[in-house]
């Protein structure tokens, strides 16, 4: 017994699973579905207890720092739902409907190319708390924050609802009762729309890339001058430095196909094997750093979390406790 392989086709700054006539057994279907399967239960788990620690938290409501960083991670959880989810769905269902795939595809857009963008944010925030910390408080409030974060989603959203408006115009309303491989390029077929698209993410992560490195050379200029905050404009630095870690590996989806296309020269029997860790290095494993770069590396924001960890263990223990009382009597 046999099953249609999915193979994760990178269309614009996302992807999306599209069935090959290339088959996988059953067992390696099963194994790759399994281990994405408990990839996305991990990260949503970690995901989570993030955004549970930020919520029982009033300190981290009045940061604008930490309400960028807890809107990444929901922007990024949301994401990773989706691109699971089409990818299971591509191992169960051959084709699905066109008003669905439209829903997932875009849901999907969305929120990859809010991830750079939020990174860009970050790092302005940054660069303000080190080099114009009297300002900061003024400049940064928690107002201005969630406008930004409006903001982030129309700037990211427009260009993109533009596609579905063309779509609705060109298309017939029995193309959207179809069913089809959901694959960008499958739905928005206009290929001008392919065009707007590429100069569009081009645009976007050259913006962010100048912003990125304008802040840390203002944040390394600020940090010689200043030797009394060197020691906090070294962590910003470091920072963001990691932001352009974060940057880099969203920009691996751009590198991914010619990258692929080498690789299954080089090893042309590998090639559902190729594919499955083409998508889990370009398209999974950018979701650890978030967790790590503020859950783990960030000193304030780790010792909240070990205290709701804590909290939960000990809540977790008393129930047990009271359980096996209760069984007692």
């Amino acid at each position: 017994m046999s099953s249609m392989s999915s193979s994760v086709i990178p269309s614009g700054n996302t992807t999306f699973p599209l069935q090959m006539f290339v088959r996988d057994t059953f067992t390696t279907a099963f194994v790759k579905n399994l281990i994405v399967v408990l990839v996305g239960l991990t990260l949503s788990y970690i995901n989570g207890t993030l955004v549970a620690t930020f919520f029982r938290h009033q300190t981290f409501y009045e940061d604008p720092r930490y309400i960028l960083f807890i809107h990444m991670v929901i922007n990024d959880a949301i994401q990773l739902t989706v691109t699971i989810t089409l990818f299971v769905l591509s191992y169960i269902l051959y084709k699905i409907n066109v008003s669905f795939c439209c829903f997932f595809i875009l849901v999907a857009v969305f929120t990859t190319r809010n991830t750079p963008v939020n990174l860009a944010s970050m790092a302005i925030e940054r660069y303000i708390a080190i080099c114009k910390p009297l300002r900061h408080n003024q400049i940064c409030t928690v107002r201005r924050t969630y406008i930004v974060i409006g903001f982030i989603w129309f700037i990211c959203a427009a260009p993109d609802i533009t596609d579905l408006f063309v779509t609705l115009a060109t298309e017939s309303l029995s193309f959207f009762h179809e069913s089809v491989f959901c694959l960008r390029q499958n739905v928005f077929k206009d290929p001008i729309l392919a065009v707007k698209r590429q100069a569009l993410d081009i645009l976007y992560f050259s913006c962010v890339f100048l912003v990125l490195v304008f802040t840390y050379l203002r944040i390394l200029f600020a940090a010689r001058a200043l030797s009394t905050e060197k020691m906090s404009a070294q962590k910003a630095r470091n920072t963001i430095l990691l932001h352009g870690a974060q940057l880099a590996m969203c920009m691996l989806s751009y590198i991914s196909p010619s990258v692929e296309i080498v690789l299954r020269i080089l090893f042309p029997g590998r090639v559902l094997e190729i594919r499955f860790a083409n998508y889990l290095i370009v398209y999974i494993l950018p979701r650890f750093l978030s967790p790590i770069i503020y859950g783990i590396r960030d000193k304030k924001f780790r010792r909240y979390l070990k205290m709701y960890l804590l909290s939960s263990r000990c809540r977790t223990s008393t129930q047990r406790v009271a359980a096996s009382d209760k069984n007692n009597l």
